[in-house]
């Protein structure tokens, strides 16, 4: 056994287990964090080039092949022109306006019969939702009228409206209204019951209940029919722009669509259909697509791959 004056003497050790001050972990905190930020960064722009590059890549893979089928094939040039062809006549379709006022056109209408589907089917699904009885007595409706063609309604809508934006109206809305009510109750029904038990402890009334607390719970679910009632409303739009033509009607894609299939140009047709492609496109990867992902993200809904 050692002597107690030994034991008295020892100094404490100075070796790599000395604890730090508390500065010196702050400071070392502060660079990790750093370091974690600038992995995130880092992994969002690889990500995002990723994600940018996939669609290109497979754009250019298909037009290599339709170039190719072409070139070995040799289909006649009014039922299947080359890459060339058609480019070349959207090319002429932008340089003499054509290209823009349809795209316009479309456009304009596509979102003017969006917004008033929004603000027809919100309260609708937010009723439905509410009512038992009357779910009950409309809700099999809505959903018929989600799965029955919008192009039905054009020759009803031509008869009662004449050839007028009216006529064009009315079928996106029929088109684009059920999709967002279906969305809505949907998102309602799988809203937990502590939420509504919540809001009437507070003392929030029927409409309180509805606006404050049960539509934001469900903004999931009616971001989804919201999305879904756009895709709906975009082919709506162009079925009854296809059909009905003429009279005070517009000049849109739709009408340009016809155009080339009445003056048998494919070239046209297929133009009119990329356009009609790269709008619902850019509408998802500008709009729907990140408005969904940050919704998902702050609820913590969005998984590690989706990011």
């Amino acid at each position: 056994m050692q002597p107690e004056s030994t034991l008295t003497k020892a100094e404490p050790s100075s070796g790599p287990l000395t604890k730090l001050p508390a500065e010196d972990d702050r400071a070392l905190e502060k660079g990790l964090d750093n370091l974690q930020q600038e992995a995130r960064v880092q992994s969002s722009w690889k990500s995002s080039i990723t994600k940018a590059l996939l669609p290109v890549a497979a754009l250019v893979a298909v037009i290599y092949l339709w170039q190719m089928y072409v070139w070995i094939v040799r289909p006649r040039p009014d039922q299947l022109p080359g890459p060339a062809d058609v480019f070349g006549t959207l090319g002429s379709l932008w340089q003499n306006g054509d290209a823009v006022e349809t795209v316009l056109t479309s456009l304009q209408r596509g979102v003017v019969g969006f917004i008033i589907a929004v603000l027809i089917a919100t309260p609708l699904g937010l009723v439905l939702a509410q009512s038992r009885v009357l779910r009950g007595a409309f809700g099999p409706l809505i959903s018929g009228l989600q799965v029955l063609p919008s192009v039905a309604w054009v020759p009803a809508a031509v008869i009662w409206f004449g050839l007028s934006d009216a006529t064009v109206y009315f079928v996106v809305l029929m088109g684009a209204i059920p999709s967002i009510t279906n969305g809505l109750i949907a998102g309602v029904d799988h809203v937990p019951d502590q939420h509504r038990r919540v809001g009437h402890v507070l003392g929030a009334s029927r409409w309180q209940l509805a606006i404050r607390i049960i539509l934001p719970a469900a903004l999931p679910s009616y971001v989804a029919g919201l999305k879904q009632g756009w895709a709906f409303s975009w082919r709506s739009l162009m079925a009854a722009e296809i059909i009905a033509t003429g009279g005070t009607l517009g000049f849109g894609l739709g009408a340009l669509l016809d155009q080339g299939r009445q003056f048998s140009s494919m070239a046209t047709v297929i133009s009119a259909i990329l356009l009609i492609l790269f709008i619902g496109i850019v509408v998802e990867l500008l709009i729907f697509g990140p408005l969904e992902r940050r919704l998902l993200r702050r609820r913590g809904l969005l998984v590690g791959g989706s990011q």
